[in-house]
């Protein structure tokens, strides 16, 4: 009898192991970033970590749960007013309220979820963006946080971060490499997992995942959940970045929503490489065309419509369908023949 054809089941890819070693390269080049790197500069690398870590989140929404959401900055602002309440009310070290501030994102998330999930489609999405509207007037509303004209961190406060001005620099800095790092590892681990399966079932097709016996509303709740205290401590880092915060500037839906849609649909939705794409050409372009005022925007428009005539999946989608190459694998594949393609007896049938 001929023995059966030896198999391997495997995730990762030549591409991606190659991919995460210039991955944990690139960050050792990062987290030394203040001995290299000027203060403007790490500004601008800190502005980079937390787009690309809002766009992960939002793609995580969208492109693997179908949850279009135009309202992110309702949790960006949450977690910005809490870091901002709890730092100066509390005093908690502002470094320490990041996580806190997640913690009760997540869990105001719970209620949020509970209201809007009761839509589906455009009125998800228009409901999203109420949510935040409610988010920035109740905020403006609280005179001891600056009411309507905001507020800025006592000196105290924002002495206490650090002794020295370059230290609290580098602190915020390193805080924003660990948590896009952070997002990162999440989105990849959750979607390599069994419920990423049913994401991806549920992205497809409800019905068929649904009569597989996937709980669609559970697994969809509880990404909304994860995202919205994810956010939130994200929102805390921008915002103790820039010392002052106000209800417009934390409840901008084009600064934390808009811009971060336009990087996700450019780079790849539904990918995780494709906000990593996205966030590079966004910056790209910024730094080049910001200079131009409202032209700048135009073009941001433009690049977004050629972008989509030419790949609707997006910039990564492209090279997927051209060159098959995958960075961060999520799918497990059989690889027929895997040992002895190295050199290794298959084992014995048992």
């Amino acid at each position: 009898m001929t023995a059966p054809t030896p198999f391997e089941v495997s995730q990762a890819t030549r591409t991606s192991r190659v991919a995460g070693v210039i991955a944990i390269a690139a960050v050792a080049v990062l987290a030394a970033a203040p001995l290299w790197a000027g203060r403007a500069d790490m500004r601008l690398l800190s502005e980079i970590f937390t787009y690309l870590a809002l766009a992960s989140l939002w793609n995580l929404l969208a492109g693997f749960t179908g949850l279009v959401s135009v309202g992110q900055q309702a949790f960006v602002g949450f977690g910005g007013y809490m870091l901002f309440a709890i730092a100066t009310f509390g005093g908690i070290h502002p470094l320490a309220t990041v996580p806190i501030a997640g913690v009760l994102g997540a869990a105001v998330a719970v209620p949020v979820g509970i209201l809007i999930f009761r839509l589906s489609g455009a009125y998800f999405a228009i409901g999203t963006w109420v949510v935040a509207e409610v988010f920035r007037l109740v905020f403006a509303q609280i005179s001891t946080l600056g009411g309507g004209s905001g507020s800025s961190l006592p000196v105290a406060v924002v002495r206490s971060i650090a002794s020295g001005r370059d230290l609290r620099e580098w602190f915020t800095y390193w805080c924003a490499l660990v948590l896009v790092i952070g997002v990162l590892a999440l989105v990849y681990g959750l979607l390599s997992t069994r419920r990423g399966l049913a994401l991806t079932a549920i992205r497809d097709s409800e019905v068929a995942s649904e009569s597989l016996g996937i709980d669609i509303w559970r697994t969809k709740f509880l990404v909304y959940i994860v995202s919205g205290g994810a956010t939130a401590m994200i929102g805390a880092l921008i915002f103790l970045q820039k010392l002052r915060i106000s209800p417009d500037a934390a409840f901008s839906v084009n600064d934390w929503t808009a811009y971060v849609i336009f990087i996700t649909v450019i780079g790849g939705i539904g990918t995780i490489e494709g906000p990593i794409i996205g966030t590079i050409v966004f910056f790209m372009l910024r730094e080049t065309l910001a200079d131009l005022g409202s032209i700048y925007l135009l073009i941001l428009g433009l690049v977004a419509i050629l972008i989509m005539l030419k790949s609707p999946r997006g910039l990564w989608g492209f090279v997927v369908e051209r060159f098959g190459i995958e960075l961060f694998p999520v799918r497990r594949r059989v690889q027929v023949g895997a040992l002895q393609g190295e050199g290794k007896a298959p084992r014995e049938p048992g």
